[in-house]
């Protein structure tokens, strides 16, 4: 789909489905954007406007890193929205001016439909409108980086407490794993777009009003908001796994210790009944008449005794 917003030299603003109208004389700003285009549609964006080749390639070649590209007249901006389920970057083109914006996407955007219902009710001066539209881009794609960031934020604290309930060892460990995989798949569109608006708000090339850039340092400041709640969230991760791995090992050492006292109580015992019960036909002891309760007997305080001797050695505590 073709949408266009075009604002008239009166400074009324339509919308309208066709390219033709670009070019009349009483059009002195537009806003176009191609909403999962068709092949009919993407050599419409060829051949209506003369974009350079390159940015145009990087267009049709999806997936490109966020960046920003200054050619000749205007200013080639890709930015990378997050689907909520995938975590996959969404891209979306902008080619921006002070006459025109033109974005391309090839999957929906929520953000671009936001921004495109705005501004068709806006009526008034469009002087600014080409850097007011491309902030308010950026901007609600980056608000939608939050959401997603705080949901992988409450995954991570909803670990907190199952390390203590047994049986689910190695959900857990899983579940840390698709957490870490969750944060690196985030923090690949959220850095590369961290170091676009750092261009932007540094940029001398870009037509932007000293009261204008703040706003786009706002959308920064947020961008270094983001990369310490992924760095932390990591570290997080990083420390429930760790714990979870000392725990487990704590763990397997009482299991070992309480399997290493049953062993050591019985060894003497299994010796004692491995000499009586060889087959030797003169062997004095078999002969005593209370030799069987002797043996018994004395099994029993060797078990007492170890058992005592280990408890005073502290075998026993946890």
């Amino acid at each position: 789909m073709i949408r266009c917003l075009l604002v008239t030299t009166d400074h009324q603003v339509l919308v309208d489905t066709h390219l033709n109208r670009l070019h009349e004389p009483n059009i002195k700003w537009y806003f176009v954007d191609f909403d999962q285009p068709t092949e009919h549609e993407k050599q419409q964006l060829v051949s209506a406007f003369d974009f350079h080749p390159l940015a145009l390639e990087d267009c049709f070649q999806y997936l490109q890193r966020p960046k920003l590209e200054y050619y000749e007249g205007y200013s080639f901006f890709v930015l990378h929205a997050l689907d909520t389920e995938s975590l996959k970057g969404k891209e979306i083109n902008l080619f921006a001016n002070e006459k025109y914006v033109v974005s391309y996407h090839e999957e929906p955007s929520s953000e671009i439909d936001l921004v495109f219902n705005t501004f068709q009710r806006i009526h008034g001066d469009h002087e600014h409108w080409t850097i007011e539209i491309v902030h308010k881009i950026m901007d609600k794609i980056v608000d939608g980086y939050f959401p997603i960031v705080h949901a992988l934020e409450d995954k991570i604290f909803s670990l907190e407490g199952r390390y203590e309930q047994r049986g689910n060892d190695k959900r857990i460990m899983e579940d840390i794993f698709d957490i870490r995989s969750d944060l690196l798949e985030v923090a690949r569109t959220i850095l590369p777009m961290r170091d676009l608006l750092y261009r932007v708000v540094e940029s001398r090339r870009l037509a932007i009003h000293a009261n204008k850039k703040a706003f786009f340092q706002d959308i920064y400041d947020h961008l270094l908001k983001l990369n310490d709640m992924i760095e932390y969230n990591r570290e997080m991760t990083s420390e429930f796994r760790d714990n979870f791995i000392s725990l487990n090992s704590y763990r397997m050492n009482n299991i070992m210790k309480t399997l290493t006292i049953f062993t050591t109580i019985f060894m003497p015992l299994t010796f004692i009944a491995g000499i009586y019960g060889m087959n030797f036909e003169h062997m004095p002891e078999l002969t005593t008449k209370y030799g069987y309760f002797f043996a018994l007997g004395g099994m029993a305080m060797i078990s007492i005794s170890m058992i005592v001797y280990f408890r005073k050695n502290h075998w026993f505590d946890e």
